[in-house]
Formats: C-alpha cells, sequence, structure tokens
C-alpha cells in the first residue's frame, strides 16, 4: 500500500502541473486587463509602474512560474533565480490580485477557513447521515422508514441549494427567528456565548449543504446494499449461525462501502462547488464568495488559483478512494 501510495503522489506531480499550465494558459490568453477602469488622464509612465507592481511587465512563463511558487510553503526556487535573473525564491515579486492589489495567496488563506469549518462539517455531517439512512431503507426495503428516506433524498437531490438557502433564511430566521440570516464573519470566538452564536450560525449554511449530501449517498449506499443482500456469500453467513447485525455490519455494510467511497471521494470537490452557491445566500466571507467576486471582476490570477486549487482536491479524492478501496477490501492488492 505504500508503494502505490508513493507512486500514485509521484504521478500526480506532472499531471497537477500540466493541468496548472493549462488552467493558467486559458485564463491568461482571456480578455481583460485590470488598468482597464483606470482614467484615459493617467500618465503612461504611472500606468506602467503600476502593470509593474502587479507582474505583467513579465514573460508569460515567468508569470507562471511565479504563480505556480504561490502553492508551496517552502523555496524550492534559487536554482531558477540564478538561470533566469529574476527573484522567484526571494519572495519579492509574489503573484497581486488584480481587484484588491494584495497577493493572491494571502486573500485565500484568510477566506479557507472559513470555507473549511461550513464545508467541511457540512460534508462530515452529510456522510454521517446518509450511510445509516442507506443500511436501514435497504434493509428494511420499502417500509415506512424507506418511503420517507427516498421521498426526502429525493427532494434534497433535485432542489438546488440557492432555493433551499432562501428557504430556510426564510423559515427559521424571518419567521421563527431562531438563527441569524447573515452569517458574521468578524465573530471572534473568545467565549462560551461567542461559541454557541458561531454554532447557531453555522446551523443553516451547514443543514443546505448536508441536505443536498445525504440525499445523493444515501441513494447510493442504498443500491449498494440492496444489490449485496442478494449475493450468496449472505445466506452463507445466515446458515453458518452468524448473528443478523455481524452479517449486515460486518460483512453486507463493508462490501457495499466500497463503490460508495468513490462517491464520497469525488463529492468533496462538488461539496466546494456547491458551496460556492451557499456562501453567497448566507454571506459566508469563504472561497466561494471569492470566486464569484473575482469572476465579476475579471480578477484573472484569483480565478486561476481558486480552479486550480478545485483540481487538487479532485486528484486528491481519487488517490484518498484508491487507498480506501484496498483498506475496504482484503481482495484488492496494490503491491
Amino acid at each position: 500500500m505504500l508503494t502505490f501510495t508513493i507512486r500514485r503522489l509521484l504521478v500526480a506531480v506532472p499531471t497537477l502541473l500540466f493541468i496548472s499550465l493549462v488552467i493558467f494558459l486559458l485564463l491568461d490568453l482571456a480578455p481583460g486587463d485590470p488598468l482597464a477602469n483606470m482614467p484615459l488622464t493617467l500618465p503612461p509612465e504611472v500606468r506602467e509602474n503600476m502593470r509593474a507592481a502587479l507582474g505583467l511587465d513579465e514573460p508569460v512563463w515567468i508569470r507562471y512560474l511565479l504563480w505556480v511558487k504561490q502553492f508551496f510553503w517552502v523555496e524550492p526556487l534559487n536554482i531558477l533565480d540564478v538561470m533566469l535573473g529574476t527573484d522567484l525564491a526571494g519572495g519579492a515579486q509574489r503573484v497581486m490580485s488584480w481587484q484588491t492589489r494584495s497577493p493572491v495567496a494571502d486573500i485565500i488563506a484568510q477566506r479557507m477557513p472559513q470555507t473549511l469549518w461550513v464545508v467541511g462539517l457540512a460534508y462530515v455531517v452529510g456522510v454521517l447521515i446518509a450511510i445509516p439512512i442507506g443500511i436501514i431503507s435497504a434493509y428494511r426495503q420499502y417500509s415506512l422508514f424507506d418511503q420517507a428516506g427516498t421521498f426526502i433524498s429525493m427532494v434534497g437531490y433535485s432542489v438546488p441549494p440557492f432555493f433551499t438557502g432562501v428557504l430556510v433564511i426564510i423559515i427559521f430566521s424571518v419567521h421563527l427567528g431562531w438563527f441569524p440570516s447573515i452569517y458574521d464573519t468578524t465573530l471572534q470566538v473568545d467565549g462560551w456565548d461567542a461559541l454557541m452564536q458561531q454554532i447557531r450560525q453555522m446551523v443553516m449554511p451547514v443543514m443546505v449543504l448536508a441536505l443536498q449530501t445525504t440525499a445523493q449517498i444515501s441513494r447510493f449506499m442504498r443500491a449498494s446494499m440492496l444489490d449485496n443482500l442478494r449475493q450468496d456469500y449472505v445466506r452463507t453467513a445466515r446458515a453458518k449461525g452468524l448473528r443478523e447485525g455481524a452479517v449486515v455490519m460486518r460483512h453486507v455494510a463493508r462490501n457495499s462501502m466500497i463503490p460508495v467511497v468513490t462517491v464520497i471521494a469525488l463529492g468533496v470537490p462538488s461539496i466546494f462547488g456547491g458551496a460556492i452557491i451557499t456562501e453567497q445566500v448566507f454571506k459566508v466571507n469563504g472561497i466561494g464568495q471569492l470566486l464569484i467576486t473575482a469572476i465579476q471582476a475579471n480578477d484573472i490570477p484569483m480565478v486561476q488559483t481558486l480552479t486550480f486549487i478545485f483540481a487538487v482536491l479532485i486528484v486528491l479524492a481519487n488517490l484518498i478512494a484508491d487507498i480506501l478501496y484496498g483498506l475496504l477490501d482484503p481482495r484488492i492488492r496494490y503491491d
């Protein structure tokens, strides 16, 4: 398993580099000038100084290397400094946002914790709810629980997050007044009251995102469980005198998790995509709202960086799914 993991990580490096090159070139060739909104009376030398401050006076390949460098916390490009005669590793040149004139990496680092709190918690809650629902629905097929779970799952899977978000705001915030409708990103959790306020403002966005996750994964879990419950090894395990709980959980549920792992792993990037709309609805100051703002402002460096982060999530999710296959199914061997 260790050999397989190392091999996949080594393969992922050139894959991500190629993806980064494609993303950078496609968006760099897109029309747009960060100085287009500047007054026409601006002196040419001032305009050129502003372009130099944003790094736009450098060649494309230099800007690409500067852009890639921001994803690494170490400074491995000292050799390139000598070869290219630039300051790629010294930190003097950084990829700047066209909209805020600030380093892109710093802005994303400020926004990322808010997104991880909301999106990460929503995905964990959705998975923890979906798996038991799928198991019980399959084991008690066509029961009242199964029919109710199917109805809720179909509603949650078909209704878009922007509609669900507005609906829960009207119900739980406007009419009932239980939760705040706007996410306060300036809240400092320095006491019990602040912690409770943080939890209260996270309930609705987590609820909206977890509903979609639960609806999708519970359907896959139910279908996989129904397929395995009819297998011969289940009848053999029951004939050997194993308890029903051991048959369902140790044999059926474990084998059913193998295809569901793919859905869970590959759903991580998609839940970040759903968070883009949800953060707009609840005014969560995360990377989803940052991406929308960057697209509207034609902030190409910011859009390039956020798009590449989503690509990294997809590659890592595939790697994690392959590793979990070997842990769930002893018949799968990679070494």
